[in-house]
């Protein structure tokens, strides 16, 4: 590990070691422990008590967070003609179907969602490899595949996340800015907290929520009492 600088070793001493925070007391401090010059996301990493590699265990779904990610999130809409309007009104930045699966043949991936319709998926399928890895492929499950595609980009403009555990029993999502308040950042971090339990898979034995830190980019990670989820 390199050595700290001046304003990280400052922000690691506001955090007492072997102390766990609540969620409230976390909000507050990793807005005091951000040292970045600009709006720094906030980013929740949850320890569950699960083996993804086993398909029963395997814990992945969305949430729409109450105020957002703070994040202008670049939405491409793969339609049909005849849905095109329909998504350029809904806010998709992009729109339309073969010229932009061209361009994803040859390495285009500058954006965060993509919104499909099942019957397009056969065309899609194969852009598996350049998608999948990075977290761009649409899915049913998210609600990135769907007739519904204007309620599908709203949804993800207003706040609507996905989230996957990794290999490690991990996840990993972005719950806000440092801009955000305090309350803000709490109720959204609450949020995702909530769902993860409600998605506990019956196959998950023993401690399910292992350990819950809150950080800002490149700031420190504070506890967070996971008994308190």
């Amino acid at each position: 590990m390199g050595k700290l600088t001046k304003k990280q070793k400052a922000a690691a001493e506001k955090i007492e070691k072997g102390r766990v925070y609540s969620v409230e007391e976390a909000s507050t401090l990793v807005k005091e422990t951000s040292n970045t010059k600009f709006d720094a996301s906030v980013d929740l990493a949850v320890r569950l008590g699960v083996d993804p590699r086993k398909a029963n265990q395997m814990v992945r779904g969305v949430v729409t967070l109450p105020h957002g990610t703070g994040k202008d999130v670049r939405v491409l809409a793969l339609v049909t003609p005849d849905k095109e309007q329909e998504a350029k009104d809904a806010g998709a930045d992009f729109v339309g179907l073969d010229e932009y699966i061209d361009k994803i043949k040859n390495g285009w991936t500058d954006v965060d969602v993509i919104v499909t319709m099942p019957a397009v998926m056969g065309k899609i399928g194969p852009l598996g490899r350049v998608l999948g890895p990075r977290g761009l492929m649409p899915n049913p499950k998210t609600g990135t595949v769907t007739m519904d595609v204007a309620k599908a980009i709203s949804d993800v403009k207003a706040g609507k996340i996905d989230f996957k555990v990794d290999r490690y029993g991990i996840v990993h999502a972005s719950v806000g800015k440092t801009s955000f308040t305090a309350d803000k950042i709490k109720e959204n971090a609450e949020e995702l907290l909530k769902t993860l339990v409600r998605m506990k898979p019956v196959a998950a034995k023993g401690t399910y929520v292992k350990s819950v830190f809150m950080s800002s980019t490149m700031g420190p990670g504070i506890p967070v009492d996971s008994k308190s989820v």
